[in-house]
């Protein structure tokens, strides 16, 4: 079994910065891309930015230059480091991980239970 865990969330000030975390734990062979969504009240959960194992990353328009998707492959840990925050980046942020739990076996899809970012003065 698989989870994962994420931490860093919380209430900031607009222009503030956070950085979230999200550890992957369990029966792991291979990690495969990990990423960040989003969830604001009333609207669709969308991609923030994802990172391969080889270290591509890919971002939304709404970060770019703003945020930093990073991964530490040795602690199964993928980092969401977000600056300049605004007010509509308040959301519930999800993390992604594709995995493979056994060699040769079926990647699946895993989500966190999520972490809260407020961006209010």
């Amino acid at each position: 079994q698989v989870q994962l865990v994420e931490s860093g969330g919380g209430l900031v000030q607009p222009g503030g910065s956070l950085r979230l975390s999200c550890a992957a734990s369990g029966s792991i062979f291979s990690i495969n891309v990990l990423g960040w969504y989003r969830q604001a009240p009333g609207k669709q959960r969308e991609l923030v930015a994802t990172i391969t194992s080889g270290g591509s990353t890919n971002y939304a328009s709404s970060g770019k230059g703003r945020f930093t998707i990073s991964r530490d492959n040795a602690k199964n840990t993928v980092y969401l480091q977000m600056n300049s925050l605004k007010p509509e980046d308040t959301a519930v942020y999800y993390c992604n991980a594709l995995i493979q739990t056994t060699a040769g076996g079926p990647i699946m899809n895993y989500w966190g239970q999520g972490t809260q970012v407020t961006v209010s003065s």
